[in-house]
């Protein structure tokens, strides 16, 4: 069967022109299928430059949301319309608007990991790979508020040292992830370099040999000498690094490192998906336009 889904998989997207789109953190045979498989921001990227007429994201909806503002044009499809991301779903614009009128004239930096009303809503946008760089670039006598994610704020303010307002919002899964836990699997496995995500809590960073993106991992791994690693992110990512680097040795910093919003895509629904064309996603142009410039102004920081 599931050798039959990839050779419809495989016919139905040339008769498309569709790009398959795969996030980090999807199941193995997602990743296997799919033409590009990276971070969101990265995915939306891949999207907006190519010919294709269909992009099916293999993601969660605000990630299919971003290839709908870079890509107005494009058809654009999540198989798995139940696919959220709980850190999106803890801010909304109406309480970003009212923080806003709380602190006039300040500056709104949005974590791509938000719906595309936070971003119409938002100064400029940043992903964990250029937070730290995209605070930097902001005049030092503005105030910053950072959504939603208080742990990556947090790590953007011991790198810049700027003070910022911070929103209680976090990714639920690297949250979880505690300093004792990572302690424990430090002397699990002695000389291992340890390598979190910044979503992770200020405990766990301070443990940390490098603090990077789910790219920033990758490229980490794939260009140090060491052979053992501790992964401070969702257990999918393992296959990825796995792929690329199959001489080294992964261990997850927890046993239960997963996003289940990230595993509901299957075979079965990405089939579904290109045979129907759903679920389609569309952001109201007004939103867009808004959006786009947020994300536009990221794009211009070095």
């Amino acid at each position: 069967m599931t050798i039959a889904l990839r050779e419809f998989i495989t016919r139905r997207k040339k008769e498309l022109n569709a790009l398959i789109l795969a996030h980090f953190y999807q199941p193995p045979e997602i990743q296997d299928v799919a033409d590009f498989v990276g971070d969101s921001l990265q995915l939306a990227r891949q999207a907006a430059e190519t010919d294709a007429g269909v992009i099916v994201f293999c993601g969660v909806s605000f990630m299919a949301e971003s290839a709908k503002i870079l890509s107005p044009d494009k058809m654009v499809l999540l198989p798995e319309i139940k696919a959220g991301c709980a850190m999106a779903d803890m801010i909304s614009a109406n309480g970003l608007k009212n923080l806003k009128e709380k602190h006039p004239g300040a500056v709104v930096v949005c974590y791509v990991n938000s719906t595309a009303e936070v971003k119409a809503e938002s100064d400029i946008c940043c992903t964990s790979a250029n937070a730290v760089n995209v605070v930097k670039s902001i005049p030092a006598d503005r105030t910053i508020i950072f959504v939603p994610d208080r742990n990556l704020g947090a790590y953007i303010r011991s790198r810049t040292g700027r003070e910022m307002i911070l929103w209680e919002g976090c990714c639920p899964v690297h949250d979880r992830l505690g300093g004792e836990e990572v302690r424990n699997q430090m002397k699990l496995h002695p000389g291992a370099k340890v390598v979190v995500h910044p979503e992770c809590p200020p405990d766990v960073i301070q443990l940390a040999d490098a603090v990077r993106s789910t790219a920033g991992i990758l490229n980490y791994v794939k260009t140090s000498p060491e052979k053992e690693f501790i992964i401070g992110t969702e257990e999918g990512f393992l296959y990825t690094l796995q792929q690329n680097c199959p001489d080294k040795v992964f261990h997850l910093a927890r046993q239960e490192f997963r996003c289940e919003d990230m595993k509901l895509t299957s075979l079965d629904k990405l089939a579904a998906a290109l045979e129907r064309l759903e679920y389609q996603i569309e952001v109201p142009e007004d939103i867009r336009q808004k959006a786009y410039i947020t994300l536009e102004r990221m794009l211009k920081v070095n």
